[in-house]
């Protein structure tokens, strides 16, 4: 069954494939990238490929959740976390810490990408549902999710978690949704 882990060079291959998946204009999902002050970095594919660029990529991913990790400026810590079933790479989820002006209109604490070859298999739902735990631990409740005015997957997703619309700003429908267990 697919579970949330912390990053890993485990998945490194399949990884690698989602990437490809994803393709150039919506690569940014695959979230490699590092925004520790003074080494912030965008790996590209051919970086990633490499197996030592690869672990330096999942060592700066885990440091942006370490509260002691200085950031470069308007960017909050974040827990990322990888969808994986064994050595499979199924899709991403960031849990931002705080919230930013900018993350309190279009952002949100929680954002998630299943890979195109697994989507409509419920693992959005399975990620959103396994992260609200987390979330809570990190003292977010409730946190807030948003997905785009047309995306009705996503949309059944939030809402699924027990998400509660409040409104729609910039082309972003904004939904509450518990992580207290009741």
């Amino acid at each position: 069954m697919p579970i949330l882990v912390v990053p890993t060079t485990a998945v490194h291959r399949s990884f690698l494939a989602a990437w490809d998946e994803l393709g150039p204009d919506h690569e940014r999902w695959m979230g490699a990238r590092a925004h520790a002050a003074g080494a912030e970095e965008d790996w590209t594919r051919n970086q990633a490929a490499d197996p030592a660029e690869f672990a330096r990529l999942v060592a700066e991913i885990r440091r942006e959740a370490e509260p002691d990790t200085a950031l470069a400026p308007g960017i909050v810590h974040q827990t990322v976390l990888w969808f994986v079933d064994g050595l499979e790479f199924l899709g991403r989820l960031s849990i931002r810490h705080d919230l930013t002006p900018a993350l309190t209109e279009v952002g949100g604490h929680i954002g998630y990408c299943v890979r195109p070859s697994a989507r409509r298999r419920g693992y959005a739902t399975q990620m959103l549902t396994q992260s609200l735990p987390i979330a809570a631990a990190l003292g977010i409740e409730p946190a807030l999710v948003t997905c785009d005015l047309d995306n009705t997957g996503s949309r059944k997703v939030i809402e699924a978690a027990g998400g509660e619309l409040e409104d729609e700003r910039h082309g972003k429908l904004r939904f509450w949704v518990p992580t207290q267990v009741a």
